[in-house]
């Protein structure tokens, strides 16, 4: 066998279109045949295309190790003699791969040591020579059913890390029941859905909704804030990083790791606040998600992409497009359903319904008795403005579950103003005179003369900021906390608007 003259070195595919889905048991399994015996090749490609697999021919060792880092497979049928590397050496080098296809190394008569020596360098199981066709088919579908159990392992563990919760959107406002039937409509499809509203308006639990209502709600559900990390920081996390790559620029990158988008395989990505996604990047995803594969940052093995991608933005991205700070064709692929998400001040009828369900929810979490609210109280939250949306009232009623002892909250026990916070006798302030000051009809809440109509959302965002800034005495991380951002978006607020650090005014 080792006598006859081998054919050039390079490799044959025969294959199906099908993209590979490590998790559909309808797609074909892909096997790479590493043998340098010509006619023996041949007649075990043939066999297993017969059989339903897609099979890659390749007779060279080195040629072998460039396949395998170019695409991606599931098993690997490796003969231990091959040109140039040797069976073992792809085997070593292959292991290294955080998800390597499983391998089954060939070997001849009187090589059983190598065989033992596969065995430890992590091959699944060893075939000696000469033999037959059927062993070869069952031995790579119980190698590809490992493969599968690693799979499933990798997404296990990346749901368990995350709410296991069933997501609630409660609301009794008719335009917000007619998004979450549009909810249950999109939901089972596989196209991209863009979120838009202010913040804390409920845009992770979209998100969330159209995972756990989706085909495969079992299936990984991976969220990266674009807002939070630096340019290279986010393009190593969502692509992954080769070992080597860009050495002291990218954490981690002595080691190979991981990303998102792989790891998010036959499920949901999550983009929270799309906006901020730098344009290379979003050229980057752009193409990752026509194509459906990817590169590694310092990588060369091609990562197939299989996401649904859904995405939220507090801000409006058509303006950003025309000037040029947004890609058109980024936001075309991510907004093929578009939901915009109405305020609470909006639908002030799910005031006391939300205000009721974290009323209770924080009571049985302190221990107490079910706390119920006051006439007084719902009269206060429905007045008050909201800036902050659902996720301020949440916080409210928090601080409200542990002030109301006797188990009814009043308006004493909401930190709405200054003449109804008594009761908390000046152990906690408000977070802002602009925010935490409720709407009366006959004075304005606002430190100028006019009324609440003449102010514009950009100005009360901009007096907001400012207040926050201020209570804490231009600590920007507190205050970053405190409006609900990122302190990489408080950076540019505070650039947009023009504010002036005072002096003294701290700077973390």
């Amino acid at each position: 066998m080792r006598g006859i003259p081998r054919a050039a070195a390079g490799r044959r595919t025969t294959m199906s279109t099908v993209p590979f889905r490590p998790t559909d048991p309808v797609s074909p399994i892909r096997v790479l045949l590493a043998e340098d015996e010509p006619n023996q090749g041949m007649i075990l490609e043939r066999y297993l295309v017969a059989r339903g697999f897609a099979v890659t021919l390749v007779n060279n060792g080195r040629v072998a190790l460039e396949t395998l880092r170019a695409d991606s497979f599931d098993v690997a049928l490796l003969d231990v003699v091959l040109p140039e590397v040797d069976g073992l050496e792809v085997l070593r080098q292959i292991r290294e791969a955080p998800m390597p296809p499983e391998a089954i190394v060939i070997t001849g008569n009187g090589t059983i040591e190598s065989a033992i020596t596969a065995l430890k360098m992590g091959a699944y199981d060893f075939l000696p020579e000469p033999y037959r066709m059927v062993e070869v088919e069952l031995l790579v579908r119980r190698a590809w059913e490992k493969r599968m159990l690693a799979w499933d392992n990798v997404h296990l563990q990346s749901r368990l890390r995350r709410a296991t919760t069933t997501p609630q959107f409660l609301t009794q406002y008719a335009p917000l029941r007619a998004v979450l039937s549009l909810i249950d409509r999109v939901a089972p499809s596989a196209c991209s859905v863009l979120v838009t509203g202010e913040s804390g308006t409920g845009k992770n639990l979209v998100a969330r909704l159209l995972h756990a209502r989706g085909e495969d709600p079992d299936g990984p559900f991976v969220e990266i804030n674009c807002a939070a990390l630096s340019e290279a920081l986010l393009e190593a996390e969502l692509f992954g990083v080769e070992r080597g790559a860009v050495p002291g620029a990218v954490p981690g990158a002595d080691q190979r790791n991981v990303g998102l988008i792989e790891l998010a395989f036959g499920g949901t990505l999550y983009l929270d606040n799309v906006a901020e996604l730098d344009l290379t990047l979003q050229a980057k995803l752009l193409r990752a998600l026509e194509s459906g594969s990817c590169f590694r940052v310092g990588g060369t093995q091609r990562v197939p992409v299989n996401v649904r991608v859904v995405a939220s933005s507090t801000r409006d991205l058509s303006p950003m497009v025309q000037a040029g700070t947004f890609s058109e064709d980024f936001l075309h692929c991510i907004n093929a359903i578009h939901i915009v998400l109405p305020t609470l001040r909006e639908r002030v009828v799910d005031v006391p319904v939300l205000a009721t369900h974290f009323l209770e929810h924080f009571g049985e979490a302190c221990g107490q008795r079910a706390s119920q609210l006051g006439a007084d109280a719902i009269a206060v939250l429905e007045r008050y403005r909201w800036p902050g949306n659902v996720r301020e009232l949440r916080n409210v009623m928090e601080r409200a579950a542990l002030l109301a002892s006797d188990g009814v909250v009043s308006a004493l026990h909401l930190p709405l103003g200054g003449e109804l916070g008594g009761a908390m006798g000046g152990a906690a302030r408000p977070t802002s005179a602009v925010a935490m000051e409720p709407v009366r009809e006959t004075a304005t809440p606002f430190p100028v003369p006019g009324a609440i109509a003449d102010v514009t959302l950009e100005e009360l965002e901009r007096r907001h900021i400012a207040g926050v800034l201020d209570l804490t005495n231009w600590h920007q991380g507190r205050a970053a906390d405190m409006l609900g951002i990122s302190p990489k978006t408080l950076y540019r607020k505070i650039r947009e608007y023009g504010f002036m650090r005072p002096a003294g005014g701290a700077r973390l």
